[in-house]
């Protein structure tokens, strides 16, 4: 018999705790399954993300170029290569070439816009990665180093190659080491042309 005026156990007591500990252990669990995918957001490539860079160049004729620019990716195409995977992004820059020559000739900005494609090899998986593109700058005066043939258009064709890697915990720093040739590709005379070695840093977000 139940005494009126004392507590009793409950036949449904035990079934709720051990309810509330099972639901416990069930959110729990769904937070230890789900610490990897949080993990692996944590550690996304950004190789593949836009970037700023800062690039510093040597030329012919005692030229010197400093760079700042940024790349936009064209994230919807991709293509297997080779056995890497092939991506490409838009590049755009302000360059200060700064040179020896006449008074009003001692430096020059070029404005520029590169398509480049870049290889990853291991199917794209690699850190390490080869790039090439042709673009157009646009310069504010035509380029006339001391005692050389000077550039007859301020608007010229710039192709490059290059190789690169990337770095860091999600492989958002980059340094990429490229040769770049500048002319107007014969639309006018006199064409001489340059060849620019650069050396780049950039920060993928």
């Amino acid at each position: 018999m139940f005494h009126p005026c004392l507590p009793h156990p409950s036949p449904f007591r035990g079934a709720r705790g051990a309810s509330q500990r099972h639901w416990h252990a069930l959110v729990a669990a769904g937070w230890l399954a789900a610490l990897p995918a949080f993990a692996q957001q944590a550690m996304t490539d950004l190789s593949h993300a836009p970037s700023i860079y800062l690039q510093g160049a040597i030329a012919e004729h005692d030229t010197e170029a400093l760079t700042l620019g940024l790349t936009l990716p064209w994230r919807e195409w991709r293509m297997p290569l080779w056995g890497g995977e092939l991506r490409g992004h838009w590049d755009l820059y302000l360059s200060r070439w700064f040179f020896k020559g006449a008074a009003r000739h001692g430096g020059t900005l070029v404005l520029g816009v590169t398509p480049t494609l870049r290889l990853r090899p291991d199917g794209g998986s690699s850190a390490w990665f080869w790039e090439a593109g042709i673009g157009v700058t646009l310069a504010d005066q035509r380029y006339h180093p001391a005692g050389q043939e000077e550039f007859s258009t301020r608007f010229n064709f710039a192709s490059h190659l290059g190789i690169g890697i990337n770095f860091g915990a999600r492989r958002q720093h980059e340094l990429l080491l490229r040769l770049q040739h500048v002319s107007n590709a014969g639309i006018k005379k006199p064409n001489p042309g340059l060849e620019i070695l650069q050396l780049r840093y950039a920060w993928h977000f």
